[in-house]
């Protein structure tokens, strides 16, 4: 079984044909999903679907495009919306330099809500960040040294030496379908060398589809194909993978295997 640990099933592109998407994964081995938000007027629609869906997880939080839209959130409703109990997970949150889409500062206010509820709540903090490196390592680092908490870099693109650095702080990482693009020799290294306790798959669908699918929309189906290419990379079979993979998911998402 693999686990798709980021996808977006309400956008466009997936929430036309939601339950053929669904049923397509799950006969591709697919057995658990975690649909991700981005701002607070998805968060309904989010755990809405993950109330209907079995195997359906929802996360919520703001995306860093987002920040400028959420000044008002506190720490206090951010904390209410994780009493549901098919919310396992926090974000996505973070900094994204790359298109500033949102006012740094605010990016950053936001980015330290979300973990001081990760802190308080034990779910894991899901992390953008896009040409941001040093200063998401500074307010982790920062924000560790407040206490621990558990977070994930999701669809890591950045260099090794942020990925050592996060690795060393005790967060995990997850790698999308980009890992299968011909020119991510630097990410395919980085690949290699993730511990296997610490490595996670996605697809963060409908973005990002791995070869052979570039072109199309991307499908949380897709993270077999995802999980191929990197037992091949990795020199490992694809059942081991599968299998530690998901179970690094359930160590990470705690609330899901509860």
């Amino acid at each position: 079984m693999l686990v798709d640990s980021h996808c977006h099933l309400e956008y466009e592109g997936l929430v036309e044909s939601q339950s053929e998407v669904l049923g397509r994964a799950r006969e591709a081995g697919v057995g658990a999903f975690l649909n991700i938000s981005t701002k607070r007027a998805e968060w309904d629609q989010v755990v809405g679907t993950a109330n209907t869906e079995s195997d359906v997880w929802a996360s919520v939080g703001i995306h860093p495009h987002n920040a400028d839209g959420h000044p008002d959130l506190t720490r206090e409703e951010l904390l209410e919306a994780t009493r549901n109990q098919r919310v396992v997970g926090i974000g996505e949150t973070g900094l994204d330099y790359y298109y500033d889409h949102s006012d740094r500062a605010e990016q950053q206010r936001l980015f330290r809500i979300h973990i001081e509820v990760a802190r308080e709540t034990g779910l894991p903090v899901i992390i953008h960040t896009r040409d941001a490196e040093d200063d998401t390592i500074v307010i982790l680092e920062d924000e560790m040294k407040k206490g621990g908490f558990p977070a994930l870099i999701h669809c890591f693109t950045a260099s090794a030496s942020f990925g050592e650095k996060v690795l060393d702080l005790g967060l995990s990482i997850s790698l999308s379908g980009i890992v299968t693009f011909k020119n991510a020799v630097d990410l395919q290294e980085v690949a290699k060398a993730i511990p296997q306790d610490r490595l996670l798959v996605e697809t963060d669908s409908p973005f990002l589809a791995p070869v052979p699918h570039r072109g199309k929309a991307c499908e949380p189906g897709y993270v077999r194909d995802t999980a191929t290419f990197l037992a091949e990379l990795r020199g490992e079979p694809l059942d081991q993978l599968a299998e530690y993979t998901t179970r690094n998911f359930y160590r990470l998402f705690s609330k899901a295997a509860s």
